[in-house]
């Protein structure tokens, strides 16, 4: 693959043959020429009216068609919408609480603490639901209603969880309909369950701020406890991406030679415009909607949970959702291109938005800041808050990086953590544990993912995100 430095940690892959745009990669060193991610940049170059790059973030690795860490904006008219470019986790995102907790009053407790937790959240594969399978009707409310839907039912830290959400919690073109009576079977008794894999829910220590002034816009205060949830749309999501990447694959050849010979069949687009490409965007955004509900009931029970483990009053956990981001999505959003302002379709696989200061989409207590910027790292290191920039909107369409990135596949993980304890090396430096499946740990162990301090040190470097706080792991619950 051949690359060329731009400036500091941005590289570009020239465009060739039949790319429409160059690829350009945001990288922690020089990138790998042989990385096969990089391939998947290129690719994704072909896709019919991407707009100025085919671009990728610090944290990149291999995924299904798209690089994990992809991003690609599509004109909203002309261009294309691809499942690839969203994942199979649909809305896979992070939420962040802050509290007025002080971490060394709940160290304590936080065996106690990670207990309850663990008791009131369903975990793992299959995990069934902490609160009754939903009917037909109600998960057709939670596809069209988000997180407003469990706000309105009380699972919440406060009345305005939703307002601190990315786009109000909800996209409002979700279509119910168009979500398949398999997807709805396999949600329908999901809802407010972490699930497997890398989700988890944490409980932080606010280690270290690096802006005082926006850490204090955000409530971050060092030393307080936060809590972190990473989970997302489920076995609902997961379904409706392998159902229309199947019948996109299936079709492509109706949508003309540009949709037919895209050099990777997990490319698989159909035309925004097209009855299918509105299909398949009406059933992602219920599923998002889902994704978003399903945080917000974790929400409700983790506030319940601390709660009763610490026997404290609401007033004296002072539970706030600080921001809840998608990684996994592709939304319709206003960009300026070539300085003109345009209507585009930004898929982000792997990626976060990260709206700069004094932009209107950004809820108000932020506005000044820039959009908060969550950013998960491994169980055994740290995570972080960063704040959106004016430059992220002009170079990546207010998109970051959205975590570490896996280094190692989950196979590899498990071999290298053959005869080890992970919960016990884990316990030795004071981070409590608890996972339902046997193997979860080993192939979650810091070693297999990339330092997400340095992930985030190549955004701040480049103006795209800057850095506002890092949050260590105090307890964790896995599947």
């Amino acid at each position: 693959m051949k690359l060329r430095r731009i400036e500091g940690d941005l590289w570009e892959i020239p465009r060739e043959g039949r790319m429409r745009v160059p690829g350009r990669v945001y990288s922690v060193g020089p990138p790998a020429p042989d990385d096969p991610a990089l391939q998947q940049v290129a690719n994704v170059a072909h896709l019919p009216g991407i707009l100025r790059f085919s671009l990728a973030m610090p944290d990149i690795h291999w995924g299904y068609g798209f690089p994990i860490g992809g991003v690609a904006a599509m004109d909203a008219e002309h261009g294309a919408v691809s499942p690839g470019g969203v994942g199979y986790d649909i809305n896979c995102g992070v939420r962040v609480l802050t509290t007025a907790l002080e971490a060394e009053d709940v160290r304590p407790r936080l065996h106690a603490v990670t207990a309850q937790l663990y008791r009131d959240i369903p975990t793992g594969v299959g995990a069934k639901s902490a609160i009754p399978r939903l009917s037909d009707d109600a998960l057709d409310e939670v596809l069209a209603g988000g997180a407003r839907w469990a706000v309105r039912r009380g699972f919440a830290a406060a009345s305005d969880d939703a307002e601190r959400c990315e786009e109000g919690g909800r996209l409002s073109g979700a279509d119910p309909s168009a979500v398949s009576a398999r997807a709805r079977t396999r949600g329908a008794d999901q809802l407010g369950t972490l699930g497997s894999g890398n989700h988890f829910l944490e409980v932080d220590r606010i280690a270290e701020v690096y802006d005082p002034v926006v850490a204090e816009a955000f409530g971050l205060v060092p030393d307080r406890v936060a809590i972190q949830i990473h989970t997302g749309s489920r076995g609902l999501g997961c379904q409706v991406c392998d159902e229309f990447v199947a019948e996109i694959a299936a079709r492509r050849g109706e949508f003309g030679e540009d949709y037919a010979t895209l050099p990777d069949p997990q490319l698989a687009a159909a035309p925004i415009a097209s009855a299918l490409g509105q299909r398949y965007l009406g059933a992602m955004q219920a599923a998002a909607n889902f994704a978003w509900a399903n945080r917000q009931v974790m929400t409700g029970l983790a506030v319940r949970a601390l709660l009763h483990a610490l026997a404290i009053s609401e007033r004296e956990l002072g539970a706030r959702v600080l921001y809840d981001v998608c990684h996994n999505v592709a939304k319709l959003e206003e960009h300026a291109v070539d300085g003109v302002a345009r209507r585009v379709l930004v898929h982000r696989k792997g990626a976060t938005r990260c709206f700069g200061p004094g932009d209107p989409r950004v809820p108000a207590p932020f506005r000044a800041a820039g959009q908060p910027v969550l950013i998960p790292g491994d169980m055994g290191r740290y995570s972080y808050v960063l704040a959106g920039t004016a430059r992220a909107m002009a170079d990546t369409f207010g998109s970051s990086c959205h975590g570490a990135g896996r280094l190692m596949s989950r196979g590899e993980a498990l071999r290298r953590g053959r005869g080890r304890s992970i919960a016990r090396e884990l316990a030795a430096r004071g981070i409590e544990v608890i996972a339902r499946g046997k193997k979860t740990l080993a192939e979650e162990m810091s070693e297999a993912y990339k330092d997400v301090a340095q992930v985030v040190a190549v955004m701040d470097g480049a103006g795209i995100s800057r850095l506002v706080a890092r949050l260590e792991p105090m307890g964790v619950i896995k599947g």
